[in-house]
């Protein structure tokens, strides 16, 4: 299997040489072309002037040959030209446009540029208010990136800055409702989203239930969304890439910033190293509403404990023009509960190395360690009266992987290729029960996996108006012992547990089942004019493992398994078209676009009727495979710049499942199918206010899906619910809508300090919404109301004789909630 990937590798790598002369000749020439033929190179990294950051995807373009290149994940940049004299343009959102001229004569030429702020101009720069429409002119379709510092305009609960909730606002996202945790793209469920930190994977992203994220934003560089047209060099999930890269440090100068809110403060501190050729950041933050709230608490709830708390650190050194290192690290936990609680968190260790073989071959080589897991315990507190009774139990999650991944820059071809291994260490339970002294401990046996993956994709510039991306990634995967297998009985009706017929037994490294799968992932833009395009994409993706939750949102409790040889990995093919168009003053100030997809889901796994999912040594027979199918409509309008800006976006979509067994085998729609979702976000700068910005938010969506009864019987006084036509999700909950307000108050800047502080005063739910997260049924017992009789012209008192049942609407937040915080930076 080794040689037969290899092969692939060789053969990919031949077919994606630019077609202009033989697959074997491309093949030697890029390693050894006559001098006089060989292009020359344009090279070097492009940061921020003011903090000495790597700045992700700006534009570096060749007028006079209109080509160009793009900034990779760390800011080195490759334009393969031929000898001559050259106007170099490099734009970016937010920043200065820059112009350059520079001349290759016999050799190659580094250019390291730094790039200021919009409003701050360089020395012997052009500097013009123009910006590439990169919206219309990258290749990239069903991808969105938030800005830093839009994010920290958007109104957020309790006034903090939240990466999760933000992304929420943006077309395809959604989320079940507050109080869960995680986010939906395109129908898919939270499992089916790579979360990525500096490159390793977070299992959990929420904080507090889904209230807040992971993602400290005073930590956070860069945030990017992809939901189709996915690069072969991604993979391992089905529905969508979050990209989240964290900054490197000030490498100018020191740099503290904070802020203090109601719920929970935060500090973060950076500073250059070794006269700065390195630099580092560390950030922290810690809630205290359980320390605030203790002199208001019950005997019951008196030393409750509920609150989170999260560390991250990033360093940087530069060896020397050609390497850099990196190591970055996470590590957050929450705690919650009374007598019983139960906590989780996060753990990541990532190193990198980059190192640039010439000026036309960038290598990054990341390894990362992963790890999260979660614990429940019968007595939190630690009671004295509960000593020697206790019940807890733990489960995690461990990942190691290794990743080298290649850049090779070749004038109107970008080729990049690469791989990874991740070995998967499942831990699906262990628990410990005292009583009385006596100690027992039982649980399920560690599963592990290990995943290997190849990748080679191209992006080509085939002419002015047609750009290709393409690629082909191999994934394959091996479920491995030491552990145990088990054969279940296929003479079971549909619907109901399989009970185990045979039990193997296997040895560490011994392999147990293999899956193996071709990813092939195609990109396509044509330009229809200087302002609009027409895009096309194309990708399939396998996931390995997978999230088991039937409840309504997931929570941190869930359980994690790999593909066995019961459970099959997951699939999914998903195709998508749009129009993209910028338009306004200078053909720049608005930004629309309009996407269609389709996306087929394979082996969706789902549950028979009262399946336990907690060490259940035997869960693989209570499981189900379905297929899955989520389609719509994505509208987006953004204005960029001008004293009102913001944007706009509304989703159509459908997102069903299809399982044998469930539903009288019929179609029905997924727990997290939206049907209507739209939200605005509106941004405005008074310019009579200097020192005052507002923003709000308004978010409207379709209610979820939820399975109610259809009929009751009565027995003794007590109400049974049944579903008598055995629907699952046959009723919707009423639709969500939420509007949100916040205003800044810059604080007064003094020439001679270097304090920056601001006051954000927010308000969530500004009308007090009580938006339901659920909805469930209670027994009402008989009782007596006075009405008027219009007959008898008389109040009557009337007796209810029989049980009644009622619907009860849960909302988690049932009113308005302002706040206020206060950040500075030193």
């Amino acid at each position: 299997m080794k040689q037969f990937s290899s092969y692939v590798l060789l053969l990919g790598l031949a077919f994606l040489l630019p077609p202009t002369q033989t697959k074997a000749q491309s093949a030697q020439n890029v390693l050894n072309r006559p001098a006089q033929q060989e292009k020359l190179t344009i090279s070097g990294y492009i940061k921020d002037a003011a903090n000495g950051e790597g700045l992700i995807g700006v534009s570096v373009y060749v007028k006079e040959l209109g080509t160009g290149a793009v900034t990779n994940n760390y800011g080195f940049y490759a334009v393969p030209v031929p000898a001559g004299s050259y106007n170099l343009v490099i734009t970016y959102v937010g920043y200065e446009k820059l112009t350059r001229t520079v001349t290759l004569a016999d050799k190659n030429v580094r250019l390291d540029l730094e790039l200021s702020e919009e409003g701050k101009q360089l020395q012997e720069v052009v500097v013009s208010a123009d910006r590439e429409d990169d919206n219309v002119k990258k290749i990239e379709m069903s991808v969105n990136k938030i800005d830093v510092k839009t994010l920290q305009r958007i109104p957020a609960l309790l006034g903090e800055v939240d990466v999760i909730r933000s992304i929420q606002l943006l077309p395809g996202v959604s989320t079940v409702g507050e109080g869960a945790t995680g986010f939906n793209v395109r129908g898919g469920s939270i499992d089916q989203n790579l979360v990525l930190l500096d490159e390793a994977p977070i299992y959990n992203s929420s904080h507090l239930f889904g209230f807040f994220s992971v993602f400290n934003p005073d930590a956070v560089k860069d945030v990017k969304l992809v939901k189709g047209g996915i690069p072969a060099l991604y993979g391992g999930r089905v529905s969508s890439i979050l990209d989240v890269r964290l900054k490197e440090g000030n490498a100018k100068k020191p740099e503290l910033n904070g802020g203090i809110g109601l719920i929970f403060s935060r500090l973060s501190y950076e500073r250059p190293l070794f006269k700065g050729r390195g630099s580092f950041i560390v950030a922290g933050r810690r809630s205290y509403a359980d320390i605030l709230a203790q002199p208001f608490l019950n005997n019951d709830l008196r030393g409750a404990k509920f609150y989170f708390y999260d560390l991250t650190a990033k360093a940087n050194y530069r060896i020397n023009d050609k390497n850099t290192v990196f190591l970055s690290g996470y590590f957050g936990r929450d705690v919650f509960g009374a007598d019983f609680g139960f906590n989780w968190g996060n753990a990541t260790v990532s190193a990198r190395w980059n190192h640039v073989f010439s000026d036309k071959l960038f290598l990054n080589t990341t390894a990362y360690y992963s790890n999260y897991d979660y614990s429940l315990d019968s007595d939190l507190k630690r009671r004295p009266e509960n000593a020697g009774d206790y019940f807890r139990t733990k489960s995690r999650i461990v990942n190691y992987s290794i990743k080298p991944d290649f850049t090779l820059f070749l004038g109107k071809s970008t080729i990049t290729f690469g791989g990874q291994s991740i070995l998967h260490d499942f831990q699906p339970g262990t628990a410990t029960a005292a009583s009385a002294g006596r100690v027992v401990t039982f649980g399920l046996e560690s599963k592990y996996g290990l995943e290997n993956a190849l990748y080679i994709g191209n992006e080509q510039q085939v002419s002015k108006k047609i750009q290709l991306q393409y690629g082909l990634r191999y994934s394959l995967y091996n479920y491995i012992g030491p552990g145990e297998a088990y054969d279940f009985s296929t003479d079971v009706p549909l619907g109901f547990s399989r009970p185990p017929v045979a039990t193997r037994t296997y040895q560490r490294g011994e392999n147990i089942q293999t899956y193996g799968n071709f990813e092939p992932r195609f990109s396509a833009k044509y330009e229809l004019s200087n302002n609009s395009s027409l895009k096309l994409s194309y990708n399939r993706l396998a996931q390995y493992i997978h999230l088991v939750s039937n409840t309504t949102a997931s929570t941190p409790l869930d359980v994690w398994t790999p593909s066995t040889n019961n459970i099959k990995p997951q699939i999914a093919d998903q195709i998508a078209g749009g129009y993209f168009k910028n338009f306004g003053k200078n053909g720049t100030e608005f930004e629309a676009s309009v996407e269609l997809y389709y996306k087929w889901l394979q082996n969706q796994i789902d549950y028979v009727d009262g399946a336990n999912l907690i060490l259940n040594k035997y869960l693989e027979g209570d499981l189900l495979s379905g297929r899955g199918r989520t389609y719509g409509a994505e509208f987006y309008l953004k204005r960029n710049r001008g004293t009102v800006n913001g944007w706009v976006s509304y989703t159509l979509a459908r997102t069903e499942r299809l399982v044998d067994g469930i539903n009288n085998s019929n179609w029905f729609p997924a727990r997290f199918d939206r049907r209507h979702n739209l939200t605005t976000v509106l941004l405005f700068d008074p310019p009579q206010a200097k020192r005052w910005n507002f923003s709000a938010t308004f978010t409207l969506a379709s209610g979820t899906p939820a399975t109610f009864p259809t009929n009751r019987f009565e027995f003794g006084g007590f109400v049974v619910p049944q579903n008598a036509e055995n629907a699952r999700n046959n009723y919707r909950i009423p639709a969500y809508h939420r509007l949100d307000l916040a205003a800044t108050l810059q604080g007064r800047r003094r020439p001679s300090k270097r304090k920056e502080d601001n006051w954000v005063f927010s308000v969530y739910n500004v009308y007090g919404r009580k938006n339901p997260f659920s909805v469930f049924f209670r027994q009402v017992e008989p009782s007596q109301a006075t009405v008027f009789d219009q007959l008898a012209d008389r109040y009557v008192t009337t007796v209810t004789q029989s049980t009644r049942t009622e619907a009860v609407r849960y909302s988690v937040f049932a009113t308005l909630i302002p706040s206020v915080t206060y950040n500075f930076k030193f």
